[in-house]
């Protein structure tokens, strides 16, 4: 029989379990889960586009930026969608609870794939690790969630904690993986993400017996007969994608089918330029929305625009940014020498130091805090003046002279408060004006915008070699401010599309 609703609710124990931080014991289980995928991801993303554009002869791939970038943006940007299948996986076929920890296993088989020295492990150690972190990174948020009753009032600071295990691993990573990849081998770093994931993984299934029986089994069917169905159809389909990617490896490996890296990075931009239209289509046109609807869902639409242009450029961390922190800067302190991933660390330090600065000044303002639109302006504008107060270093570099680490230190303090701006009301913005009954769907608009923020982020990355580095850091600094200025001229009368919701 499939479960019933009663099965998918919160363990009745944690109303009174405060064993961890005034928190249920679980919180714990997911928030070291959490904080080793986190350390996996950023610790190999700090490597990345440094391994690829390394000279074959440190052990690097030796490609050139523009191909680098297209492998970057590609991976980032299908790391973040393929959470929209993932969730479903999880809510009708395999539940919560397993998906994490089928996602935290392929995570590691992909990073240990990745320290293997061929293109093959290459590319199966990327594609293991997006499809890993798909079923994870969205159905583990989820979980925390269910480790709470309805209308429990730790919720929202459960929430807050479980987003510092979050930066606790983005902090810790680059030190250790880069440090092992950029000054023992490349490879070794890759292995130490993989060795991060393993710790989730055996204290995600030694805690398990903490999370009660959160996410323990999928949404039930209406009947058994549906859930069959269910199961055969996504059988079916999970063959045929499997079936297609094994040929097309086949072809690949044996150069039958001569596609470039650029070639499949375009295909998917085409993908992903297709999947918004067709999306954001049907949400305009394919609804018998209410005139308030209607009003929230453009403003979602405008949201989703400004969002996607942030995350192009506050992504330019793990390419541009990083690039020019290897080549141009002078990476020492006092009088010691460190890796240049290790700016990678820099906004993780500073989102756990002014997270709570935020959150106290938006309760302190009360009434008089900026709506959604304004505060989104804010993150543009941030972003790009991050940029813009780099171009002064970038014309030094251009001479051949490394400049002070304190560019890029600014540069990302910057970037971490534009990032507070925007990032966390921006889920919480796309639940609140949906409809109710495209609550679901919103959430995945916002992932979506993220990966397409990915994407065009990987692909400015080309431009690193093309362009004077001055050119490329004002344009893209000067389009962040001017779109968030123009956002921010057009608040008022967004805010009248918002109704009651601020």
């Amino acid at each position: 029989m499939p479960p019933s609703a009663d099965a998918l609710e919160a363990t009745p124990a944690s109303h009174g379990d405060r064993s961890f931080f005034g928190h249920p014991r679980g919180l714990s289980t997911l928030f070291f889960t959490e904080m080793w995928e986190r350390f996996s991801y950023y610790g190999m993303r700090a490597l990345l586009i440094l391994f690829m554009t390394a000279a074959p002869a440190s052990g690097g791939l030796g490609f050139d930026t523009g191909t680098a970038g297209a492998v970057y943006g590609l991976y980032t940007s299908a790391v973040y969608l393929t959470a929209l299948p993932g969730g479903w996986i999880a809510d009708r076929l395999i539940g919560q609870r397993s998906a994490v920890l089928y996602g935290g296993i392929l995570i590691s088989t992909g990073h240990f794939s990745m320290a293997f020295p061929s293109m093959t492990t290459f590319y199966l150690g990327l594609l293991l690790i997006v499809v890993g972190t798909g079923l994870l990174k969205g159905n583990i948020s989820v979980l925390v969630g269910q480790l709470y009753a309805p209308g429990d009032s730790r919720r929202d600071a459960g929430f807050s904690i479980y987003y510092m295990g979050i930066n606790l691993g983005a902090f810790i990573a680059p030190l250790v993986c880069g440090f092992l990849g950029q000054r023992v081998n490349w490879h070794l770093g890759f292995a130490a993400a993989g060795v991060g994931m393993v710790f989730g993984i055996v204290q995600y299934t030694y805690g398990g017996r903490h999370l009660g029986t959160a996410g323990l089994h999928p949404v039930p069917a209406e009947s058994l007969e549906e859930a069959h169905d269910l199961k055969r159809h996504a059988l079916k389909w999970a063959g045929a994608i499997l079936g297609s990617s094994l040929v097309l490896g086949v072809l690949l490996w044996a150069g039958l089918l001569p596609i470039t890296p650029a070639q499949v990075a375009d295909a998917a931009g085409v993908f992903l330029v297709l999947t918004t239209v067709a999306l954001f289509g049907w949400v305009f046109f394919g609804g018998d929305w209410t005139p308030n609807e209607r009003r929230r869902l453009y403003l979602i639409g405008v949201l989703f625009l400004a969002a996607s242009i942030f995350w192009s450029e506050f992504e330019q961390a793990g390419t541009t940014l990083n690039l020019f922190a290897d080549r141009n800067t002078q990476n020492t302190m006092m009088g010691w020498n460190f890796p240049s991933s290790w700016y990678q660390s820099a906004n993780a330090l500073f989102i756990i130091v002014f997270a709570p600065l935020f959150a106290m000044l938006w309760l302190r303002l009360g009434s008089r805090e900026p709506a959604s639109p304004v505060k989104f302006a804010f993150g543009l504008i941030g972003v790009g003046v991050g940029f813009a107060i780099l171009i002064p270093a970038a014309r030094t570099a251009e001479t051949g002279v490394l400049v002070s680490p304190l560019w890029l230190i600014a540069l990302y303090l910057i970037h971490t408060w534009a990032e507070l701006c925007l990032s966390p009301v921006g889920l919480s913005s796309m639940t609140r004006l949906a409809p109710a009954r495209v609550a679901g769907l919103m959430m995945g608009v916002w992932f979506l915008a993220v990966s397409v923020g990915n994407f065009i982020g990987g692909r400015l990355s080309t431009l690193y070699e093309a362009w004077r580095l001055p050119n490329l850091f004002g344009v893209v600094g000067a389009f962040g401010i001017v779109c968030g200025v123009l956002l921010l001229v057009l608040s008022p009368p967004m805010k009248g599309w918002m109704g009651e919701v601020r």
